[in-house]
């Protein structure tokens, strides 16, 4: 017989599978619109509305972004363009930033509630390399989190994901997500706050600047310094074992 744990996590699993395919059908619906030809075509209209209804604008904005992230949708990137665009590059950051962490906060909370916990408990109960996986992340967990939103090469929502899986906190997901993104806050949001001028050329921005030396530099060095406490201890874990 199964155990009222299992029904739970089954009940939970298919719930979590309903928010999926509704997240899937909102991003076939909205692809057209979720684009940067969308928002240079529209542009003018966002400007105008932004201009005559700031406060009201700023909701509407981060409530979309909020969603754009819960759900995964495919235009977390043109958002922030979006950010910079209407609001400048501050306060559109804080503007990006608050909708980012909304969004990453509540798709943890639904992979928490859908599967997290129960997977969490059948690994920490299993055994081999899952298991080590799990453990080495629970030892260094603040490193991990980090490193998670430093990489550049990590997609966003896997980084909101992996935590909830593994049974991180979510006090620690949320401080590590609010810190962990801002450099790349930050880079986005400048490109989208000088649009005015690429839209006027007729060109795109470039999305690859995170991938320019004096920006990806930065943030391997921000990776190395996330990785430092899990070198430490790897380090003295070594030495006690060569002393004994």
């Amino acid at each position: 017989m199964q155990s009222d744990t299992d029904r739970r996590g089954k009940r939970h699993l298919w719930a979590l599978v309903l928010f999926a395919l509704c997240a899937v059908m909102l991003a076939v619906l909205l692809r057209g619109h979720l684009s940067f030809e969308a928002l240079s075509a529209n542009r003018a209209g966002l400007v105008a509305f932004t201009e005559s209804h700031r406060a009201l604008s700023v909701l509407v904005f981060v409530a979309i972004y909020t969603g754009i992230v819960a759900l995964s949708l495919p235009g977390a990137t043109v958002s922030t363009l979006t950010g910079g665009f209407l609001f400048g590059l501050f306060p559109g950051v804080l503007f990006n930033m608050t909708g980012a962490v909304l969004g990453a906060s509540l798709l943890f909370l639904a992979a928490r509630w859908g599967l997290g916990d129960w997977l969490a408990s059948r690994i920490d109960a299993s055994e081999g390399r899952i298991h080590r996986i799990k453990r080495g992340i629970d030892e260094n967990q603040w490193s991990m989190l980090f490193l998670l939103r430093f990489l550049p090469v990590v997609p966003f929502f896997v980084a909101n994901l992996l935590p909830a899986l593994f049974g991180v906190p979510f006090h620690r997901f949320v401080i590590s997500t609010a810190l962990g993104i801002v450099p790349g806050a930050l880079v986005y949001t400048s490109v989208g706050a000088g649009l005015g001028e690429v839209f006027e050329r007729g060109e795109a921005p470039d999305l690859g600047v995170i991938f320019e030396p004096f920006i990806l530099l930065p943030l391997l060095g921000l990776c190395l310094l996330a990785l430092l406490p899990v070198l430490w201890k790897a380090w003295r874990k070594g030495a006690m074992v060569e002393r004994a």
